[in-house]
């Protein structure tokens, strides 16, 4: 990595993850807090417009809503960069491929959650998913977060739903139940159950339960602090920082997807 620190301009910096990433920026020598900017007509705080921001900087880091990361992806691919580290979460499939499309012409990096804990239960839900036979083992996902969250499942929930499929071999849209309401029946053999709770200041609690006759496999992980997210963001900025045109996710940067 070169001594020179990465320029990182910090997107929808008045929101509580863009002020806990600029301050984690701020804190890291090999990085340097080279913009802040909020959604248009945003001003005062040190913030600047987004083309300012785009101009002066090596790569954004962007918590802000589906929409707006999928724009700035576009926006950025037209202008053959910067690069970018997206941590929104609740995209639809328009708003994925306008990623994908800005994908080949700058890197991108995008994840359901930034956070090393997260990651490792990821793979090791992936594991277990291969390992138990879906004919005796259900699988069920709960996650908690705050009231102010507004998409669900959360995308960290559908991260931990795409690796027990995967484990499966199947793909997820085909056994998915985000919601259950009313007399249903009984629960279809290989399904993959979700559950949602919202409340108070929850940050994120997410548990994936393998369940069979007579014994049940939990694996969990919970956040305490929104810290550990800024931190693996900054591990990702570090890492894309450079590359080559793609679209990677945490598992790249953490080095699981390596050959």
């Amino acid at each position: 990595m070169s001594k020179t620190p990465v320029r990182v301009a910090v997107a929808g910096a008045l929101g509580r993850m863009g002020r806990e990433m600029a301050s984690a920026v701020h804190g890291d020598a090999r990085l340097a807090l080279a913009a802040r900017f909020h959604r248009p007509g945003s001003i005062g705080e040190g913030l600047v417009s987004r083309d300012e921001a785009l101009a002066v900087a090596d790569l954004v880091i962007d918590f802000t809503t589906p929409a707006a990361s999928a724009d700035l992806a576009s926006i950025c691919a037209e202008r053959g960069g910067p690069a970018l580290v997206i941590g929104s979460t609740g995209f639809d499939a328009a708003e994925l491929a306008v990623i994908a499309d800005a994908a080949k012409t700058i890197a991108i990096v995008r994840s359901g959650s930034f956070s090393l804990g997260l990651n490792m239960l990821v793979g090791l839900v992936e594991q277990a998913a291969r390992a138990l036979d879906p004919g005796d083992w259900d699988a069920e996902i709960v996650e908690a977060h705050h009231r102010h969250k507004v998409d669900a499942p959360s995308g960290t929930a559908l991260m931990l739903g795409h690796a027990a499929a995967g484990g499966r071999g199947i793909d997820l849209d085909t056994v998915a139940r985000l919601a259950r309401d009313g007399v249903i029946g009984a629960r279809p053999t290989g399904e993959i159950g979700f559950a949602v709770l919202r409340g108070g200041s929850i940050i994120g609690e997410h548990s994936v339960s393998f369940c069979a006759e007579g014994e049940t496999l939990t694996l969990s992980h919970a956040a305490g602090d929104r810290v550990m997210f800024a931190r693996g963001a900054n591990a990702a900025a570090l890492w894309v920082a450079g590359r080559p045109p793609g679209e990677y996710d945490m598992r790249d940067v953490l080095g699981f997807n390596a050959s």
